[in-house]
Order: C-alpha cells, then structure tokens, then sequence
C-alpha cells in the first residue's frame, strides 16, 4: 500500500524541520567562530606594503589573545562601552601585525573614543611595560637587543634631512615644542602596563592625559605650577587599569600610527592578522595568485 497524502507531507515537512535545524546550527557556528576565534578584513590602503597590500583578504585570529565582548548596539549607536576579553593562550608580541579599532575621533586626537566601525591594521612595535625610542629613524626598545618594526622603511626614515621632506610630517605626538619629537628623533615614552603605577608631573601629563582621561572617565588637567589634576582631585601619581601599546605602519612615510596619535589601549585590538585568503589587484581586478595563504609576518 503507497503512502497516503498525509503521510507525503508529513515526510516532507519532517525534512525541511531538519534542513531548517541544520541551518540554523551552521549560521550559528559561522557567527560564533566570527565573534570568538576568526574573521576577516580587507586591506584598503598601502601603509602597510610590502607585509599587505591594497586588495588584501586576511583572516583575523582572535582566538589566540581572547576574542572582545561588548554591546555591539551601543557600540554602533556611539554609546560607551565596556570592553571584555575572553581567556586566550598568548599575549600580544612585538611584531605581530594587529587589527584594531582607531581610538581617536576624526581630527580630535585629544581624547580617546571607541568606533566599532573604524579598523586599522599596524605592526606592534612595542608591548606593556617597555621603553620605545626612535633614534636617527629606527625603533628602539630599552633592554631589548633584537630588531622591531620593518626594517627597510626605518632605513628610508634614516635617510631623511632632520628638516624633513614635503610629503612627511615631522613632529610627532605628544604634540610639544619644550620635547621637540620627530619621526627620526622621539622618545623615550615609556609604554603602560596594567597596574603600572607612574608619578605625574608636566611629562607624564603629556604622555597619559588621553589614557588616563579614557580610564576615568574624567578630564586630565595641570596648571601654572606643574600640578596635576583629575577632575578636581590633585594626584602625584597614578596606577594604569589597562595595557598599551605603540603600533607603526610598516610604509613608514605613509602611516597614521602611534608616531603621531599615541598609545593604543589593549581593549580596541581585535585580534592578530594571521593568513592572507585572497588578495585581488585593485587596478585590474586580478588575483594575485602568489599571495594566496600567504602568512602575515
């Protein structure tokens, strides 16, 4: 005896339940290993070649250093939020090349914000706790024998005339004509660590006053005679909630990056760039066939 119409559908609706079940798990999956293990993000501009160029496809571990949870709604709406990160297995290195939220808002690098819908990807010069100098254009971490940064483009720095040239700016953060900074001559600044605690005077101010002014939530001031000020409260020093790092583009003559904006907070990193997946030739369309899984390094 064949199967009777209630029965046919029945059948057919037990399978598309499955399908839709099937579905949905591999959405979900995909969005899970989007939010806490890998994503990815295109390259659109050269501060960056040689290591990426325009066109780009790299794959983003997040996994490794411990993926971010935050309110992506109030993220988006320009809300503040509380930024979280999940256990990972590794601290972020000198070297690894990072993506990130740009922590400034367009034009006011006077105070540190959070736009979920801004990236930028720079190589980590250097970590918590270090002291980075730039000497005659080359990067230099104190205590730290071995080389950072891509080397070729600090070399091309080093060549520049201490008046610069017309397509580079010169001075750096913080911004101070009594410091002096350039893109050859800067530094030492020493690099946060969480729960660093660091005395405050004229130069810390100059340092810390966006880090610390984010951390609290409150305004950073110093008056005539050098003291420094949270909100009304005095204070002699300070203790750092959260780690930091300096970060530079890899083109040195063509990247915004910590020469000239300052630290990065560890909460706006989203993660290691690790594969390249696809990398296509703006200018034709092609694809460039030799980058193809190509590690980051």
């Amino acid at each position: 005896m064949g199967e009777t119409g209630g029965e046919k559908i029945k059948k057919w609706l037990g399978k598309l339940t499955n399908f839709t079940f099937i579905a949905c798990m591999l959405v979900g999956a995909y969005f899970v290993l989007q939010v806490l293990v890998v994503t990815s993000f295109r390259i659109p501009s050269d501060s960056m070649m040689p290591s990426l160029l325009p066109g780009d496809c790299i794959l983003v571990d997040k996994c490794s250093t411990g993926a971010r949870l935050f309110n992506v709604s109030d993220a988006v709406d320009g809300k503040e939020v509380d930024i979280h990160r999940m256990p990972g297995w590794r601290k972020f290195r000198r070297d690894d090349v990072l993506v990130f939220n740009f922590p400034y808002q367009p034009g006011r690098w006077d105070s540190i914000a959070f736009d979920v819908m801004k990236y930028y990807v720079k190589r980590c010069v250097a970590v918590p706790g270090d002291t980075l100098e730039i000497e005659g254009g080359y990067y230099r971490v104190a205590g730290y024998k071995k080389h950072v940064g891509y080397l070729t483009a600090q070399r091309d720095m080093a060549m520049l005339p201490d008046s610069g040239a017309a397509h580079i700016l010169m001075e750096t953060f913080p911004w101070s004509k009594r410091l002096g900074w350039t893109v050859k001559e800067f530094g030492p600044l020493p690099v946060p660590a969480k729960g660093q605690m660091v005395r405050m005077d004229s130069v810390s101010w100059l340092f810390y006053k966006q880090l610390i002014g984010w951390e609290q939530r409150r305004r950073l001031r110093i008056d005539e005679g050098g003291h420094v000020y949270l909100g009304d409260s005095l204070i002699q020093e300070y203790c750092f909630r959260e780690n930091y790092y300096f970060v530079a583009g890899d083109k040195a003559d063509n990247s915004q990056d910590s020469r000239y904006w300052g630290l990065l907070p560890e909460p706006f990193i989203v993660g290691r760039a690790w594969r390249i997946w696809k990398s296509e030739d703006r200018n034709n369309g092609n694809i460039r066939w030799n980058r193809i899984w190509k590690k980051v390094e």
